[in-house]
């Protein structure tokens, strides 16, 4: 049985419409509906809730981890899974602002962008897992969080000016954590060894290193440590042609004020 058939299953036994149990949750009536024809996947929150509200023991719970990776796009489900289990993550980024980092504002904006078109309900799907990825930030033990990103990325106004205004605040906010690092690639810059495109070098817990690529709706994960170790260094070398976290911060604060 599907989550959706136990939520009306429970709810329907609980006797509770979906407009009462929606106002329990902080939903919509139609938005209950999207969860439980499968229409709309629902975050953790809300599967927690639910099953408190309908009282179902925990069974609806069950279900948290499958709901969770499903809201993935099928090439981004074993990322989403390793970033759970970081203690060092390294990212370069050319094109966006790293999902990590991405307001929601921006995130639906580069996500109306796609093409094809996507629909409404996975939109919002996608949304509330890219931002719940992001609680790597506060997780404990605190993983260390590198970004380097082109300067372009921090320049092209997707969204409009002030979803751009929006983004380039947090990335200031972000920047003063302890256990992050922003730094930018400026165009005038005569060496960048990140010409190969973006890529993320991701180290688990128990030391063991990946390689992320993604590109065009496809990735590849590596983890032979002949081509992941060979990215380590790639990174090491772009961050040292990067400015550095300071100059960066400066220059992003630059950037907010010109626009």
């Amino acid at each position: 049985m599907s989550f959706g058939r136990s939520l009306k299953t429970l709810r329907t036994r609980a006797g509770m419409d979906r407009e009462t149990l929606g106002k329990r949750l902080g939903y919509s009536a139609s938005t209950i509906a999207s969860f439980e024809q499968g229409r709309r996947i629902p975050p953790p929150k809300a599967v927690d809730g639910a099953d408190s509200a309908v009282d179902a023991g925990g069974l609806l719970k069950e279900w948290k981890e499958p709901l969770e990776k499903a809201q993935y796009p099928a090439f981004f489900r074993g990322m989403a899974q390793l970033e759970k289990e970081a203690m060092e993550l390294l990212a370069y980024d050319a094109l966006v602002v790293n999902g990590l980092l991405q307001t929601e504002e921006y995130t639906r904006a580069l996500l109306a962008m796609r093409r094809p078109l996507l629909d409404e309900e996975t939109v919002e799907q996608r949304v509330t897992a890219r931002l719940a990825r992001q609680d790597i930030f506060d997780r404990r033990p605190t993983p260390f969080l590198s970004f380097v990103m082109d300067e372009a990325v921090l320049r092209h106004r997707y969204g409009g000016t002030e979803v751009l205004r929006g983004q380039l605040k947090h990335l200031l906010l972000m920047g003063q954590r302890r256990n992050v690092e922003i730094q930018v690639m400026p165009t005038e810059c005569e060496d960048n060894a990140g010409l190969g495109g973006p890529f993320i070098v991701l180290t688990r817990k128990d030391g063991k290193k990946f390689l992320y690529v993604e590109a065009q709706g496809t990735s590849s994960l590596v983890t032979e440590p002949e081509r992941t170790v060979v990215a380590g260094a790639r990174y090491g070398i772009i961050r040292s042609q990067a400015l550095s976290a300071r100059e960066s911060l400066r220059f992003i604060e630059k950037l907010l004020g010109e626009l």
